[in-house]
């Protein structure tokens, strides 16, 4: 079996329960990793203000992945090692298109959670990432020429995915990423950050080969991520297009799914 030196998880649907916690099997397995050299960090896309209680709670002192890949910053320093924003021209025409639909908005910048109205779902978005929900009228005025780090829209599945594949057809890859979160949520950031090119980032900033790296997620914004790593794994939990380009199927978030792939590919139990 391989020497796994890095580990990536991701946080909803992963790592987190249905009930937004981690589990103590969960937590007593990335501890003893962490005791045995092995890095361990979170990777979602989720707020970096949203993604830090969790990682210092778990005792990770690696720089995580936040804003799928577009903010890479360190949960105890501090230190921002990466920031790839979404430029503003961009921005502005996502969301300009984006409004003309109807799409509840959120727009993310300086760590901070912006939307026009305190919309019921934005409310429930800032419920389930646990941060304050700032509404500011009208984006593109408060916007101005400044470069979010994200932009996300909020609707139904079949909305969402039908919408997915116009905003693809409208913006080029060079242009902007695009990629569903959840299944509702469809999220629009620099071409460059996806988890895959972060993980990549971080694998080279401690020298660790890619062989050695194990990405552990469950949504399509994971995809880039598992396929890069050496040993990719997905959740039971995850939808079956996604399962299957893992190369392990681990078991759900609710019957500690990372705590089985920690203690079997990095504990050797």
């Amino acid at each position: 079996m391989p020497d796994y030196r890095l580990v990536a998880v991701d946080l909803d649907d992963t790592l987190l329960t249905s009930g937004l916690e981690v589990s103590p099997r969960a937590g007593r397995a990335i501890s003893r990793a962490q005791a045995l050299g092995v890095v361990v960090t979170l990777a979602t896309g989720r707020m970096y203000l949203s993604a830090v209680p969790f990682a210092r709670r778990l005792g990770i002192d690696a720089p995580i992945i936040t804003y799928q890949g577009a903010l890479v910053k360190h949960p105890v320093t501090g230190a921002e090692l990466l920031h790839r924003a979404l430029a503003n021209d961009t921005a502005r025409a996502v969301i300009e298109r984006l409004r003309a639909y109807g799409y509840h908005l959120n727009v993310y910048l300086d760590d901070q959670l912006y939307m026009e109205v305190l919309t019921e779902l934005g409310k429930r978005y800032a419920d389930l990432s646990r941060v304050e929900a700032h509404p500011v009228g009208d984006l593109l005025v408060y916007l101005g020429d400044r470069n979010p780090t994200k932009v996300l829209a909020i609707g139904g599945e079949d909305e969402i995915e039908r919408l997915e594949q116009e905003m693809i057809a409208l913006f080029p890859a060079e242009r902007v990423h695009i990629t569903r979160s959840k299944p509702k949520f469809l999220e629009f950031s620099h071409p460059l950050a996806t988890k895959g090119r972060a993980l990549q980032y971080l694998a080279a900033y401690y020298g660790i080969p890619r062989e050695a790296v194990m990405a552990i997620g469950d949504g399509y914004n994971d995809l880039d991520m598992v396929a890069w790593a050496g040993l990719g794994i997905m959740m039971d939990n995850a939808r079956d297009e996604v399962k299957r380009y893992a190369d392990h199927v681990t078991a759900s978030n609710d019957a500690d799914g990372v705590a089985e792939a920690i203690e079997r590919f990095v504990l050797g139990r």
